[in-house]
């Protein structure tokens, strides 16, 4: 987190822990706004990777599963970084300027894809660095989301995935009510005293428990190579795209899209346990005999208490039997719809 950032964010209540804010003093209330109100939240659990170079583009575009040569300023692109097995190495947002290409992923995997992305650039003309330090992302979710920023830009992005870019700082339109901002610290402690006179401050759990209600996986240390891109939806959520070239693990990719060999999904569910669930923790079903039948992928403190979880789970043991976390002992998984639907 850049220094002058975190310092700011310390003059207004920020609970900060290991570069992450943790809660600006309530975390059960910041939840119960991040269910039904409008909020506001520094996005420093991700960092930032910027990529330049006038081959840029055909680099990342040969490397990750979704179309990189069809995004342009205007919008933006989740994507992953696969293994030759078709393993995810990382999910991320891809956005762009006019020169320059961003990603934006966990703050805990950027470096050790910073240096396997640098492995790939050989003798082509790219550029590979860490933009953290000077990009600044926010995020803003609920009913008022759209009306509280059209306050402070000449226009938003409307459409999902769609971006506007404003005098250096890009909008994006995650969802309906979300929006990401990505601008300089400097702007960011601004925006901030402007947007939080209406929206409620919250820490990045709130954000993360929003992106699980949203059905997007973010692949953390605990769960790289876990998941072909298809057991974590990411062929759902605009991740992957069928048409494209090769790229790493694309064989394996469009196998399974193909030949229907995919045997596990990722699902949403509530789970009430005293210990909170932690990606890569197994979970269980009498169909598998013992055997893990799935894996979290990502957890969160739900308003109101228990988890919401993503977890990769057998189609099998989702439709017929009841899962359990960490035993067939354990707390049941209570599955809810997600917010797109599941072939």
């Amino acid at each position: 987190m850049n220094q002058d950032w975190q310092n700011f964010l310390s003059t207004h209540d920020a609970q900060i822990q290991d570069g992450t804010v943790h809660d600006f003093g309530n975390a059960a209330a910041e939840r119960a706004a991040a269910r039904d109100g409008t909020v506001l939240c520094d996005l420093s659990q991700f960092g930032t990777i910027k990529v330049s170079g006038e081959e840029a583009q055909s680099f990342l575009h040969n490397l990750f599963s979704s179309d990189v040569n069809a995004l342009t300023p205007q919008n933006a692109l989740p994507s992953s970084f696969n293994t030759a097995k078709g393993r995810a190495l990382a999910t991320f947002l891809i956005w762009r300027t006019p020169t320059e290409f961003y990603l934006h992923l966990p703050q805990s995997l950027l470096a050790p894809i910073q240096k396997k992305l640098t492995m790939y650039v050989l003798r082509a003309k790219v550029k590979i660095e860490n933009a953290s330090d000077s990009i600044v992302s926010l995020g803003v979710s609920g009913a008022n989301a759209a009306t509280l920023l059209q306050q402070h830009f000449s226009a938003l992005p409307q459409n999902p995935l769609d971006a506007v870019q404003d005098a250096g700082t890009v909008i994006i339109r995650l969802a309906a009510e979300r929006f990401q901002i990505n601008t300089t610290p400097a702007e960011a402690s601004v925006l901030w005293q402007k947007l939080s006179s209406a929206a409620t401050p919250v820490g990045s759990p709130c954000w993360d428990w929003l992106t699980i209600r949203a059905g997007i996986p973010v692949i953390l240390p605990q769960t790289q190579e876990a998941f072909v891109p298809q057991m974590a939806n990411l062929d759902l959520i605009g991740a992957v795209n069928f048409k494209k070239g090769c790229y790493p693990g694309q064989e394996i990719v469009a196998r399974m899209q193909y030949l229907g060999k995919n045997k596990r999904r990722m699902y949403l569910a509530h789970v009430v346990t005293d210990t909170a669930p932690q990606p890569g923790a197994e979970v269980f079903s009498m169909e598998m005999e013992g055997q893990a039948c799935g894996i979290v992928a990502n957890a969160a403190a739900a308003p109101g208490g228990g988890y919401d979880v993503l977890a990769v789970v057998q189609i099998a043991s989702h439709d017929a039997f009841p899962v359990h976390l960490g035993a067939l002992t354990g707390a049941r998984l209570q599955f809810q719809p997600l917010p797109y639907p599941i072939p």
